[in-house]
């Protein structure tokens, strides 16, 4: 996993967009315009350390001679939206606001992803996915979808109670069984319509730090 401060993401993210948008590169000054920065002697030095960390390749001399590294061309941003617990259920945010702001964002090789697009991240609260190797602190990437199989895990939004949590799915004689990954904890049942997937764990990024 890399992360980039955040002013090297919006100068990373500001080239991208222009290029999109123009079809050739900004210049130095186009930079320093449009992220605010002070001087273009501040966005040299954010440029040479995008180059040295395989983001951009540029020559100083040439004018609009920017473009993206191999690095960058092979990484995919991955949101973090907030929290999921992974034992008792916490309040979040309604589904729909989840994507107008977030707490920062992975940077994740493409060979290391099948699914490239509508993914995001959560940090885990909680003890209930253990057995499945997942812990308190750790980070589920997810893709988005209202729909999956019959045991595989997923955020759930629990209409009623207005609230999030993360198990294994299953449906059974009318009703959604949401199973957690702990021996010690009891499954939880639900009628269908207060249930509404959020998405599917596609992959577990395992905090070096424990809690206790």
């Amino acid at each position: 996993m890399t992360q980039l401060s955040q002013k090297r993401r919006q100068i990373l993210d500001f080239i991208h967009e222009f290029m999109e948008e123009k079809g050739y590169a900004p210049t130095v000054r186009d930079i320093m315009r449009g992220c605010n920065i002070s001087s273009t002697a501040v966005v040299q030095h954010h440029l040479r350390m995008l180059e040295k960390e395989g983001y951009i390749n540029r020559d100083p001399e040439v004018s609009r001679s920017i473009t993206l590294g191999e690095r960058e061309r092979h990484m995919v941003r991955v949101p973090i939206l907030g929290y999921i617990a992974a034992g008792e259920p916490i309040p979040v945010p309604q589904p729909d606001t989840w994507s107008n702001d977030f707490l920062e964002a992975l940077e994740l090789s493409y060979e290391l992803m099948d699914v490239k697009n509508n993914v995001y991240a959560l940090v885990v609260r909680g003890m209930s996915m253990i057995d499945a190797l997942i812990d308190e602190g750790d980070i589920v990437v997810m893709q988005a979808t209202n729909t999956v199989e019959d045991g595989e895990m997923a955020a759930v939004w629990l209409k009623k109670e207005q609230e999030i949590t993360l198990k294994k799915v299953y449906r059974e004689h009318g009703r959604i069984r949401l199973q957690p990954a702990n021996s010690q904890m009891e499954p939880v049942y639900h009628d269908p319509e207060n249930v509404e997937i959020q998405g599917r764990v596609i992959g577990v990024i395992r905090s070096m730090i424990r809690v206790g």
